[in-house]
Parts: structure tokens; C-alpha cells; sequence
């Protein structure tokens, strides 16, 4: 069993990724924790009962993996990456097998709902493409305004994030038309987009470290605010704040509140329906590049890796990657009422 410094409930995974830890996802219906790297693998971990964690599975792109994301029923997990191909490993016959191709790297994979297995791949070469899985030409491709950033989805809800800070938002019953085309509220780039539970919203980050809680529809639009996080100082007029970009927001599963991650090395639990944080955690010495909840809210990974917010200058000579297992306390995590 690995102790970490990070806390007494935090939990090291064996065996990490070898370079930048791009993203990870936990399976829907397991306690699989997928991770994609810099170091062109895809991993697949098994967390135990009591925090430890086996390394289950792994499969390789031919350039950096930048994605992933578990089918619906938890049988499949697929991944892009800076190979320009999104690649779907099941998880019975342990192959993986190449199912999209676009014309520069692939930013973002999600699943969309429906009927029959829909793959939406989101890639620098300013489109998003829609797939089935068994077929190797998309359904639909759709033109973005500029380099895909950050893409999130649920049913019926598909929000794209660009550089120059578009944002395009699609209903997924009408998927090759987009339903609003806007400006992200937040003045600077883009980081991390998350959509509400409910299919409703969504919560999005920029690297001048700040959140935007935006709902969709125009008739909850007084719902819409952001706020400050992930900053340093800043508490008098002459004194600047430190600001951190905003790496990963998610939602937890059970309770609909949601957590913040950032370059500064933290994280955080935010209620967005009273307006308040809820639990700070302590700084894990690094940025935390990547962060999840499993199926029950009960298990929250995070990635201590370096993002590059400083550029190359920043990377040290030997960089630390490595997930971070934190059992999560059901009072940091449940709603509370409006102060």
C-alpha cells in the first residue's frame, strides 16, 4: 500500500504513465480508471476495495494520447491522439482497433447518446465528426470557427470550445446544426468545459483562473455567474494576484456538485445552486493536469502532472506523473443551503 503526502486518505496508483498525463476517465459501471499520456499509452487500472490499484490493461497510439472515454455500457474505451486517429479498446478481447481519422490531432473524444454506438471526435483541424464505430466513414462532419480546445456532452447536450474563445453549442437530436453560437464569457482562453448532469448547462474554465456556471437556454440566463479560483494573493489593491489556469472541472455523480482542479496544484469542491465552495484541499506540489469521479462519487482521481502553463522554461529535469486516488468524504460533496 503507497502513502502519499497528499493527505492521509490519498492513495498513490502503481505503475503511472512516464510522461504528461493528458486525461482520465473512470468507467461508468467499474472501478476502471483509464489515463491517456503524453508517453503514447492508454492505460487501464483496476482500483481494489481497499485503494490499490492493479494495472489491468494498456494500448498504444503512434504520438501522444490526448483523450479517452468509456462507452455507456463500460465495455469499450476510446482515445485520439497527436496520431490524428481516435482508437476503441475492448475491454473483453483486449484489442484496439482504429475507428476515426481527422486531418490534425484529435483534442477530444465523447460518446453521444442514442441509439446505436455515436463516437463525436473534436481536432485541431477545426472540425468535430461524428462516428459509428462500425463504419469508417463519419455520419457527419461539422466545421468549428477555429482549433478544437475543449468538447463535453450529455444527451441531448454537445458543447465545442475553440481557440479565440468560441463557444458552439448543439443539440444532439439536430447534430450537424449548430443550436447557439457564442463567445465564451470568460476574457481569456479556454482550458476545460464540463456539461451539467442534467444535460441542461455547463461549467467552463480559462487559464486566468475563473469558472463560468452558463445554462443553455436564454430563460435561465439569470442562473448564469462566474467566479475565482485557483489564484494566490491578490487581497489589496497593490498586491497582483497569482493567477493559475483552470485545468479540469467535474461533476459528481450522486450529488450534482463539482469539483475544480488547476495549475496550481489544487482542488477544490464547489454547490454551483448556493453559489459556494465547499472544501479546499491542500497543494500537491505540482499542477494537477487531469481529474475524475468513479460511477458513485466515492473515489476522486487526480493527476499530478506538469500542463505546460509555464512553457518549456517550467518542465524540470525530471518530471513527476502520477494518479492520485482521494476517498471521497460524503460531507465535502453534498449541496448546502444558501448562506
Amino acid at each position: 500500500m503507497i502513502k502519499s503526502n497528499q493527505g492521509p486518505q490519498d492513495m498513490e496508483v502503481q505503475h503511472p504513465p512516464t510522461d504528461g498525463i493528458s486525461e482520465m476517465q473512470f468507467s461508468p459501471t467499474a472501478d476502471l480508471l483509464a489515463a491517456a499520456s503524453w508517453d503514447n499509452i492508454v492505460r487501464i487500472y483496476e482500483i481494489q476495495p481497499n485503494g490499490t490499484s492493479v494495472a489491468k490493461a494498456l494500448y498504444e497510439h503512434s504520438a501522444p494520447a490526448l483523450c479517452c472515454a468509456w462507452s455507456k455500457d463500460g465495455t469499450k474505451l476510446a482515445s485520439g491522439g497527436a496520431d490524428k486517429v481516435a482508437k476503441l479498446f475492448d475491454i473483453s478481447t483486449g484489442q484496439s482497433t482504429q475507428v476515426a481519422q481527422h486531418d490534425a490531432p484529435i483534442k477530444e473524444v465523447r460518446w453521444v447518446d442514442g441509439a446505436s454506438p455515436i463516437l463525436a471526435t473534436g481536432s485541431w483541424d477545426k472540425t468535430v465528426k461524428y462516428w459509428d464505430t462500425r463504419q469508417p466513414t463519419p455520419i457527419s462532419t461539422v466545421t468549428l470557427p477555429e482549433r478544437l480546445y475543449a468538447m463535453d456532452s450529455v444527451f441531448p447536450l454537445l458543447v465545442a470550445a475553440t481557440a479565440d474563445r468560441h463557444l458552439v453549442i448543439y443539440n444532439l437530436n439536430n447534430p450537424s446544426t449548430p443550436f447557439k453560437s457564442m463567445t465564451s464569457p470568460l476574457k481569456w482562453q479556454t482550458r476545460t468545459i464540463s456539461c451539467f448532469p442534467a444535460g441542461n448547462g455547463y461549467g467552463i474554465g480559462s487559464i486566468e483562473g475563473r469558472v463560468a456556471i452558463q445554462y443553455v437556454e436564454d430563460k435561465d440566463s439569470s442562473l448564469n455567474f462566474s467566479f475565482k479560483c485557483h489564484r494566490e494573493g491578490g487581497q489589496t489593491v497593490r498586491d497582483k494576484a497569482t493567477v493559475y489556469s483552470v485545468n479540469c472541472i467535474n461533476w459528481h455523480p450522486i450529488h450534482g456538485t463539482f469539483s475544480t482542479a488547476g495549475a496550481d496544484g489544487s482542488f477544490a469542491f464547489w454547490d454551483k445552486d448556493s453559489r459556494q465552495k465547499l472544501k479546499t484541499f491542500p497543494k500537491v506540489g505540482s499542477p494537477i493536469s487531469t481529474t475524475c469521479f468513479n460511477r458513485n462519487g466515492s473515489i476522486f482521481a487526480y493527476a499530478v502532472s506538469y500542463d505546460w502553463n509555464k512553457g518549456h522554461t517550467g518542465a524540470t529535469a525530471q518530471p513527476q506523473n502520477k494518479i492520485m486516488l482521494h476517498s471521497v468524504n460524503e460531507i465535502d460533496v453534498k449541496p448546502r443551503k444558501r448562506q
